[in-house]
Parts: C-alpha cells; sequence; structure tokens
C-alpha cells in the first residue's frame, strides 16, 4: 500500500508511542511527507521509544534528527549525538554491543530506555510550541509506563522542561544547566546541555562532561531506593 493511501493508526492520549502515521502536527505531518517522498526507503515517522520496559534509566532526548532517526527508526541513530551518547550508555554499563549507526547492529540497552520528547522529525531541528505540547501526552504515558523507573536524563533544555510538564509540575520546578540534579518524589531528575555537534563543537559541552552526568546516574541507581 503506498504512504498517501495508509490510513492514520490509531493513538489514545494513554499510548506511549504515536501511531505510524500520527496525523496531530500538521506541520511535521507536511515535513514527513516530504520526506518519504524525497527518500522512500527511510523511516520517516515517529521515532519509537529504544530500550527495556524495566529500566530505571530514561533519557530523554529533544525530537528525531532527520538524517538520524527520521531516517533509520532508532533514537540518537544515525546523526554524530549518538555517537557520544551510545558510547557514553556502553561505558557505564546501560547498554551493551557495539554502535555502529544502523539499527541493526546487534547494539541492546541495559537497565535504560532512549526516547524523544517529539517524535517527528521537525523542519531545521525545532519543534513548535505546540508541537511540543501535542506530542507530550506520548511523553508522559511513556513516563508512567516504566514501573522500575529511577531517574530521567534529560538532554537540552526544551527536554526538560517537556519531562517536566509531561510530570505534572512547572518548568520551573528543576533549575536549568548541566549537571543539576533534582529530585521529584521517587524520581531524579539529572540535566544534561544536548549531546550534539554543535554542542561539542563548540566546546559547551565536552566528552567529561557528560560522561559525569551519566557517573552520577550510575552512582544513584547503584546505591539503591532510599
Amino acid at each position: 500500500m503506498s504512504a498517501s493511501r495508509t490510513r492514520p493508526s490509531p493513538v489514545t492520549a494513554a499510548s506511549p508511542e504515536p501511531g505510524r502515521d500520527c496525523p496531530l502536527c500538521p506541520r511535521l505531518v507536511g515535513y514527513r511527507m516530504e520526506n518519504r517522498q524525497a527518500h522512500p526507503d527511510w523511516f520517516n515517522g515517529p521515532a519509537p521509544s529504544f530500550g527495556s520496559t524495566d529500566a530505571r534509566l530514561l533519557v530523554v532526548g529533544l525530537a528525531p534528527g532527520r538524517m538520524g532517526a527520521n531516517r533509520t527508526s532508532r533514537p540518537f541513530t544515525g546523526d554524530y549525538a549518538g555517537v557520544l551518547l551510545y558510547d557514553t550508555l556502553l561505558r557505564y554499563g546501560f547498554a551493551r554491543g557495539v554502535y555502529a549507526a544502523r539499527i541493526d547492529d546487534g547494539l541492546e540497552l541495559v537497565d535504560c530506555m532512549v526516547t524523544n520528547a517529539v517524535r517527528c522529525a521537525p523542519p531545521g531541528n525545532r519543534p513548535t510550541p505546540e508541537e511540543e505540547s501535542t506530542c507530550r501526552p506520548f511523553l508522559a504515558a511513556r513516563i508512567a509506563s516504566l514501573p522500575n523507573l529511577r531517574a530521567i536524563v534529560t538532554l537540552g533544555d526544551v527536554s526538560r522542561r517537556n519531562v517536566l510538564r509531561a510530570l505534572g509540575h512547572k518548568p520551573g520546578a528543576a533549575a536549568a544547566g548541566h549537571g543539576v540534579e533534582t529530585d521529584l518524589g521517587a524520581l531524579r531528575l539529572f540535566s544534561s546541555y544536548h549531546c550534539s555537534r554543535l554542542n561539542t563543537n563548540t566546546g559547551r559541552l565536552t566528552p567529561e562532561m557528560f560522561r559525569k552526568v551519566f557517573a552520577s546516574v550510575r552512582q544513584h541507581l547503584d546505591r539503591g531506593p532510599a
């Protein structure tokens, strides 16, 4: 069946993942269709979360990159941000295998899930506030679906704000800034700058700074519940 004849998959407020042809954000749908026409061999849809539902750690990014998850279907796979992210997850025992920027590379996450605040690739890598709000119920449902969750790492300020709102908090409930840790009931929020090429090339985020966040997550989880 051609993409133009595919019926939108049903979505509900309780769904942790959008349907393959989620119709909720007109601008993102239009961009998706442009990419499907130009690159029919790409995934070109809402990138599903990656990892285990028994995870204690959730890593939340901004949105799929056009050449990354929008192309490969796996968060942070196919663009530079994934190199630093998955290398760090492997280093601290949150993944096993080898990251080769392909969904068939055999990489597995351990006690960890990776997702995005907005599930469809936005033009210019910038979702609008309305698109963030529209997609947020999926993030809230994904968080609620993880019974063992104890830690969330937010990559970038858009992720931080959306996670807080998905948890029912105001954006000011956790301060912005790299390396900030905030307890929200049984959850601890770890804020990080986004692991984008822009941030690493400019020195705003170094691999050492990024690794320090996940070292803190590992220490927190290894201590066990308070």
